[in-house]
């Protein structure tokens, strides 16, 4: 028979185990935020002053990634003045990890002192208004992983048993993000987020119900740490980069990783102009 405390205290001191081991190589950085970048978003590290890097493996309870476009590090640096905790890459349920390890690094980063998660996706689109290359700033999402990384006992020192999930789209990060981007001559738009557990793409019949259920983008990602941070008392930014049109006839992950290179430069400088006002 499980015991719910004893796995409750599991969880809790997974993450401090975590928090502890990036402490020791932050080289004195207490980040403000986590950033976790897409795929082919790494040029988001140029616009950050890079203190330490840590490789997902040499950090308890992280696996390295196994997708291409996803390095697979953790780096400390500042963007701007603002202290950040980027993770270069991430891991999704697709892979076959268990969902609570999603939750691991955004438990580790608020034991660390961010209050904030920046988090950024490649995206289809599924509003016929967007196309590639495209960028929306989440106002909301729809979870169709049927998973979540709340399920079994609840860790209390994180947050409640039954967290609200309105407004977890933090509004003034979402209106700082349209600031932002107007000054950048970057056109955005809000926009739903369907996350769905892939690894395979969208069926035309899955798109058209995406569609009448109310999403403009989905993807494979972004969810289960949403919920985590929104869970721990976190600020949450959603930024989805369009780069393919869901269930079109493009290459697959080839296309996502070559729009991605195209248009990474833009939100590199859409996300570094955030965490500077941050």
């Amino acid at each position: 028979m499980s015991n719910p405390k004893a796995e409750s205290m599991a969880r809790y001191a997974a993450a401090m185990v975590a928090a502890d081991a990036l402490l020791e190589r932050s080289e004195g950085v207490e980040p403000k935020a986590l950033v976790v970048l897409g795929s082919g978003l790494d040029a988001v590290i140029g616009e950050t002053r890079v203190a330490a890097s840590i490789p997902f493996e040499d950090v308890p309870g992280f696996p390295p990634p196994t997708v291409e476009g996803h390095a697979g590090r953790f780096v400390f640096g500042h963007a701007g003045t603002t202290p950040v905790l980027i993770m270069q890459g991430r891991i999704h349920l697709y892979e076959g990890h268990p969902v609570e390890r999603l939750a691991l690094y955004v438990r580790a980063a608020r034991l660390l002192g961010a209050d904030t998660l920046v988090v950024t996706n490649a995206a289809g689109g599924v509003s016929p208004e967007l196309a590639p290359g495209d960028v929306v700033v989440l106002s909301d999402h729809i979870n169709l992983m049927f998973t979540n990384p709340l399920l079994g006992p609840n860790v209390d020192e994180f947050g409640p048993r039954f967290p609200g999930m309105v407004d977890i789209y933090t509004p003034e990060l979402r209106e700082l993000a349209a600031r932002v981007a107007a000054e950048l001559g970057i056109e955005v738009r809000e926009g739903v987020y369907a996350g769905l557990s892939g690894p395979t793409f969208e069926t035309p019949a899955e798109v058209r119900m995406l569609r009448t259920l109310g999403a403009d983008v989905v993807g494979m990602s972004t969810v289960p740490e949403v919920i985590t941070a929104a869970h721990a008392g976190m600020r949450v930014l959603g930024l989805s980069l369009v780069t393919n049109v869901a269930a079109g006839s493009g290459h697959g992950h080839e296309e996502v990783l070559a729009t991605s290179a195209e248009r990474a430069p833009v939100m590199a400088g859409l996300v570094a102009g955030i965490l500077t006002r941050l």
